[in-house]
């Protein structure tokens, strides 16, 4: 979708609220006039993660600067970054741009919504300040989903309505009650249009919330607002209120929209009755993108090996030992691997032992951004980088890596990924019920020519669901994979160890698919006279 947006006068005013580690954000602030300046500004973003709050206000700095003029300081101190040295390393670097750095730091709030820390007197004095006198201004965000999807529901054994997860859209409505935003952009998981509590559909009250937040909230003035989808134009009008027959109609499907990951969730597009009967053209399907074309040319690692199976205590548990990692180490054990495994497929010798060349990566990796293929390489490319970050392994236990191989394999062979079904005994874990029941699925290589399947904050916990295509790399994906299937600028650092940095990707919004939502709103509000 290309952008025909004219110039505007001053940047709108962005609250985002649930904001993770940015993702909304971050397509909302992309967008530019035909001068070359930003249309949207965030001015207050809300995250109560200490980490995603790191990386939020690490990326507010990087923005206080014009586009493609952030200094050589950020880039060193993304390049060399440790958790254990953070605290010390940005407050060098905030120092040398205090301006900047005020700005970045008066953006980014760790707060928890809803918390009683947090009252709601003091989070609408910061929202008042932030957005000042404008009566045009953007709210975004996505409350916490957890309870929400078919998985959550399933954990918990339905909905309870005491359960904060269920009704911290609350908090995101009682914004709109008091602070009336132009516009508003409020993401969920796919679970929300199926979810019931006490046999109603929680859509439906949400949806009537949402149109109306005087429901809840009485006493504000509120307007009124009009819900419309991103996907598809209304079935029709009741006056100037748009009328959607199907629910799915507030479902996007990214892996439509040039993102490379089938990622559903829903978002609905809420407008202030004041514009009165809009009509825009919705989000264009584009071509697919594959894993493949956002990941292949990225450089090859290995995985780290952590421990191995020792043996079995008197309960039937496994006892581990370490293993000291080395290069020498990784070929001893993908040679057995491979020759095993090989014999399996009645092949010998499917693969070389390619990987002695091969490192684990490292935060920094240099690399020449050569990728013919891939179409979203100008959205994340920044030649200023020289470079790949977030690009490491994490260890994997010795069993596992057998597990990869084969799995990676079977793609290879099959156009699949085995079900624990398909593996040779010698290849299961040790638990009674290996070969069925809810983790049949438990080990999935991501196909190469496909885009990939949902990325979920799991991946933080293994990476058995997240297994790289690659039989030689023998692993599952990095932090910076997942972060271009996110669709994630390279230039884009996630703050903590890497355990958190996985948790903040798989919770984002992909920025791309943000990038066409905000042109959307943007052409709305900039040809709307008010």
């Amino acid at each position: 979708m290309k952008s025909t947006i004219k110039k505007s006068k001053t940047p709108v005013p962005i609250i985002d609220l649930f904001a993770g580690p940015g993702g909304l954000g971050e397509g909302f602030s992309s967008i530019t006039d035909e001068n070359g300046n930003r249309v949207f500004k965030i001015k207050l973003s809300i995250e109560k993660d200490e980490d995603a709050h790191r990386t939020l206000q690490l990326r507010s700095f990087f923005r206080q600067f014009p586009i493609g003029k952030a200094p050589e300081e950020y880039y060193d101190y993304i390049k060399g970054y440790t958790p254990r040295k953070d605290q010390i390393e940005r407050a060098n670097l905030f120092d040398k741009f205090p301006d900047q750095a005020k700005n970045a730091i008066d953006e980014a709030w760790l707060c928890e919504l809803g918390h009683k820390n947090f009252p709601p007197e003091l989070v609408d004095k910061r929202i008042s300040t932030a957005i000042g006198n404008t009566k045009n201004w953007v709210l975004i965000g996505g409350p916490p989903c957890q309870a929400y999807s078919v998985i959550g529901r399933s954990r918990n054994k339905g909905l309870n309505e005491e359960d904060p997860r269920v009704f911290l859209y609350r908090e995101y409505l009682r914004i709109i009650a008091v602070h009336h935003p132009a516009v508003f952009v409020m993401e969920n998981v796919k679970g929300l249009l199926s979810a019931e509590l006490d046999g109603n559909k929680i859509f439906d009250w949400i949806k009537a919330d949402l149109k109306d937040p005087r429901r809840l909230f009485p006493g504000h003035n509120t307007p009124k607002y009009r819900l419309y989808s991103l996907i598809k134009s209304p079935d029709g009008f009741n006056g100037d209120e748009p009328v959607y027959i199907n629910d799915k109609d507030f479902l996007i499907k990214t892996e439509k929209f040039g993102v490379p990951q089938n990622r559903h969730r829903v978002i609905l597009l809420g407008i202030r009755e004041d514009f009165g009967k809009v009509e825009y053209n919705p989000l264009e399907i584009q071509k697919p993108v594959n894993l493949e074309d956002v990941i292949g040319a990225l450089p090859k690692l290995r995985s780290g090996i952590g421990r191995e199976v020792s043996g079995t205590n008197s309960k039937g548990k496994n006892i581990y030992k370490n293993i000291k990692d080395s290069n020498s180490t990784w070929n001893a054990i993908t040679e057995e691997y491979i020759l095993k495994v090989s014999q399996e497929f009645n092949e010998y010798k499917i693969l070389p032992n390619s990987a002695t060349c091969l490192t684990t990566g490292a935060n920094f990796d240099e690399f020449i951004n050569e990728e013919p293929d891939n179409p979203l390489k100008t959205w994340f490319f920044d030649a200023h980088l020289g470079g790949i970050l977030n690009h490491e392994t994490r260890t994997h236990l010795k069993e596992d890596l057998g597990r990869y191989l084969f799995s990676s394999l079977y793609l290879k062979l099959n156009n699949d990924f085995p079900k624990l079904k398909d593996y040779p005994d010698w290849l299961l874990p040790n638990h009674k019920n290996a070969k069925g029941g809810k983790f049949a699925d438990r080990f999935r290589t991501q196909r190469p020519n496909q885009p990939a399947t949902t990325v979920t904050s799991h991946i933080s916990k293994d990476g058995h669901y997240f297994i790289h295509y690659d039989p030689i790399q023998c692993r599952s994906l990095t932090v910076r994979e997942a972060a271009r299937i996110q669709t994630f600028p390279d230039n884009y650092f996630f703050c903590g160890a890497r355990t958190q940095q996985y948790h903040q990707v798989g919770n984002a919004v992909p920025p791309f698919l943000a990038k066409q939502i905000s042109q959307i709103v943007s052409n709305i509000l900039l040809r709307t006279k008010l």
